[in-house]
């Protein structure tokens, strides 16, 4: 039995270091050829461990037109996507969560189909719609679309967080002299923070990567993303290295800023 138990536990931590080597992996390469002089990327065989560092290749990349002002924008659209994405879900899923009312599956099952339509077939009405009122290649167009992206996994995840806290905490406040909303405010708000914060960092992520509506929505208002997409055929292969980690950057650090209420989240203590 114990020998079964040793070997379920070896497979276990097999499968886990393997799929972490399948993610690490190819942004240790990026970065790897990112921060090595731009003649690197050529040689071969390339080198797996960081024989020789420089920011060439980075400063390259960053000092390129349109690079900083793109970046700008991402960051602005991810920011917009973000609030606008828990001002609207997280309320959302409040009441999913402790609100029953007829057709509530219904509207569960329709807040998912919304994420059926891909973005192709919707991005030419979206563009006619955005020049006609004015929002054209404007980072609010982008965080729109975005956050209209977003929002079905931001109402599912926030309502499955609200669920998992018990309503008697709020009627127990209620019972000491908080309205509904104070005790929403002082009780569940505070015990939601690490499912918002799981929702956040997915929102961001999303908004971050997305690259299609940016593309289409955008002319010289760019995205990250959307302006290494533009210039991918034309640019030098040290460029995309280092446009690869520069968009794979921020979300991980984003990822280690909010670890805290992740792990929270999932019940594991964090120091």
């Amino acid at each position: 039995m114990k020998r079964g138990s040793r070997m379920a536990d070896l497979l276990w931590y097999g499968g886990a270091a393997l799929l972490a080597l399948w993610v690490l992996a190819p942004i240790y390469l990026i970065g790897l050829l990112a921060f090595s002089p731009r003649m690197a990327v050529y040689r071969w065989p390339r080198p797996l461990l960081p024989l020789e560092f420089s920011v060439e290749t980075m400063q390259f990349f960053v000092n390129a037109t349109g690079t900083l002002a793109a970046t700008r924008n991402s960051v602005v659209v991810a920011l917009l996507t973000m609030i606008l994405s828990l001002a609207l879900g997280a309320p959302a899923g409040y009441a999913l969560a402790r609100f029953i009312f007829p057709g509530r599956e219904a509207v569960r099952m329709g807040i998912l189909m919304t994420r059926m339509f891909p973005m192709a077939i919707l991005s030419i009405p979206l563009a006619v719609t955005f020049i006609r009122i004015g929002l054209y290649d404007t980072p609010w167009a982008v965080a729109l679309v975005h956050t209209a992206m977003a929002l079905p996994f931001v109402i599912l995840i926030t309502s499955s967080v609200f669920m998992a806290i018990p309503r008697d905490l709020e009627e127990a406040a209620m019972t000491l002299g908080c309205s509904p909303l104070t005790a929403f405010l002082r009780v569940s708000l505070p015990l939601a923070l690490p499912g918002l914060a799981a929702a956040s960092l997915f929102t961001f992520v999303i908004s971050w990567n997305e690259v299609f509506a940016a593309t289409i929505l955008t002319l010289r208002q760019r995205t990250l993303p959307a302006l290494v997409l533009t210039v991918l055929n034309e640019s030098p292969l040290y460029f995309r290295f280092a446009g690869g980690f520069f968009m794979v950057a921020p979300a991980m650090i984003i990822l280690l800023i909010i670890r805290r209420y992740l792990f929270n989240l999932w019940g594991v203590v964090s120091r």
